[in-house]
């Protein structure tokens, strides 16, 4: 059986502002475009759907007209919803502000999504094979994080764990943060949110150390650098450096989640680590290009953008798509 990916963070609605600055304490700023469109854990979600893995939404939706827009969303997509809407709660929504430089602002408000009244039966549903993934956000909350990790740490050996900590890995209890590198098979990170995990990180070579002292049954860490690319630690290895891509950003909302969720759709298809992280660089640079957190790319556009990139000069370091 083919592997399916579960993602067990929140799917939300963003509420998103394009402003020409983030506003000052007590201005009044007028926003130039306004969209409420589909985020949160649906970003990676969809990057892994639209590049060929089976997917499958593990987190609770709401019944509200947020939680109707999610599932009529996911649906269209293709990916599958395990757990029934919660009756008395709509799902959580963000509110993203997008700045001319492209970079985002977050304000969230939790909803559905941050609890876990259902997630008994997921054990039933995970097969030996399956990928579940993890975001930082739902161990931020009280009501979800103690069902979470129960769940993966009861799950089959067979089961891997991908762990995105996202830009909230400060507000995870510290416990919380040691259980679930326990039991992580791949764990995705930006240098800062690396930097919040082990303070004395300062470089990808001295991620290894997290590798070693926390992460027993992980193959590896990816961490996250933008249009520089990223950098692959393997256990027992030395860092791997995969180049970027330049383009012209106008939103970098969800960026980091398209990167994850096509690295893990790439692995599942068996491309090499390195390679399936050139291939995540490239479906973020064109997630980058697009408005919305949940505009990754398919798998054929990936390879047209990769062939055009194999087409001009080659960098110091790049690693081939062959």
């Amino acid at each position: 059986m083919a592997p399916r990916l579960i993602h067990l963070g929140g799917a939300v609605m963003d509420y998103v502002y394009s402003v020409p600055a983030l506003p000052q304490r007590a201005a009044d700023l007028a926003a130039v475009g306004f969209e409420r469109l589909p985020g949160g854990a649906v970003n990676m979600m969809v990057a892994a759907r639209r590049t060929g893995l089976p997917t499958a939404c593990g987190g609770h939706l709401g019944s509200g007209a947020d939680g109707q827009r999610l599932k009529r969303f996911l649906t269209g997509e293709g990916i599958d919803i395990l757990l029934p809407p919660l009756q008395d709660v709509d799902s959580g929504n963000c509110v993203v502000l997008i700045t001319p430089d492209a970079e985002r602002s977050f304000i969230s408000w939790p909803g559905a999504e941050a609890r876990s009244d259902g997630f008994h039966a997921l054990a039933g549903m995970v097969q030996p094979g399956d990928i579940i993934t993890v975001n930082g956000y739902s161990l931020t909350y009280p009501g979800c994080c103690p069902a979470v990790l129960s769940l993966v740490e009861d799950l089959d050996d067979r089961v891997e764990i991908v762990f995105d900590p996202t830009p909230v890995v400060g507000d995870i209890p510290a416990d919380a943060v040691s259980r679930i590198l326990a039991r992580t098979t791949w764990l995705s990170a930006n240098n800062r949110e690396i930097a919040v995990i082990d303070p004395e990180t300062t470089s990808p070579h001295a991620v290894q150390r997290v590798l070693e002292r926390r992460m027993p049954r992980a193959k590896g860490i990816v961490i996250r650098d933008g249009e520089n690319g990223a950098h692959l630690v393997l256990r027992g290895g030395a860092p791997i450096a995969v180049p970027g891509f330049a383009v012209k950003a106008i939103d970098t909302n969800g960026a980091g989640d398209t990167h994850v969720g096509a690295f893990i759709s790439a692995l599942a298809r068996g491309m090499q680590p390195p390679i399936a992280v050139r291939y995540a660089n490239a479906a973020s640079a064109i997630a980058v290009t697009r408005r919305g957190g949940a505009s990754g790319p398919n798998h054929e556009e990936i390879l047209e953008f990769l062939s055009l990139a194999d087409q001009e000069p080659r960098r110091t370091g790049d690693v081939s798509m062959t």
